[in-house]
């Protein structure tokens, strides 16, 4: 993460993260921080879709709105996982849920670090908030408009979170 400002956010000079993720695609790379959309994190919501995408997905169809300029048939090369971090906590879990989905890494640093009661209950607080927004978006809910009712409800049952 501390290298793109680097690398891919100067406007004067550098690369597009997309060339970024292809090349760590193409040589071999298991995980790159891929933008989060929620956090302290800047990042479009359907260009950060648009390189999740790109990393994980063996097709991927040309879509201009989500900074996909042509389309992509990585036949068998192997994904990338995109990861997620920068200010991120368990009221962020039901964006990161539906904007990641299920294959994806998702670091908590102060977010578990943070937590009034220690490490080991932020973890835990996180875990549980997961496992609900996970369980509600198989269920069909709507993450992004019940989400906040979601924690809530699961908090009921986990005193850490």
């Amino acid at each position: 993460r501390a290298m793109h400002a680097v690398i891919d956010r100067q406007k004067n000079h550098g690369m597009h993260f997309r060339v970024l993720a292809k090349a760590l695609r193409m040589s071999g790379g298991d995980h790159i921080h891929a933008g989060t959309v929620v956090g302290k994190l800047e990042g479009e919501r359907d260009i950060t879709l648009g390189f999740v995408d790109l990393l994980r997905d063996d097709f991927i169809e040309k879509d201009r709105s989500r900074g996909i300029y042509f389309t992509q048939d990585w036949v068998s090369l192997p994904g990338v996982l995109p990861v997620a971090s920068g200010g991120i906590h368990v009221w962020h879990m039901p964006a990161l849920t539906e904007i990641f989905g299920d294959d994806s890494v998702l670091q908590f640093g102060g977010g578990t670090l943070g937590h009034p009661w220690g490490n080991a209950p932020g973890a835990v607080a996180n875990r549980v908030a997961l496992e609900a927004c996970v369980q509600a978006r198989n269920e069909g809910r709507d993450l992004a408009r019940e989400g906040n009712e979601i924690i809530r409800r699961a908090s009921k049952w986990s005193p850490e979170l």
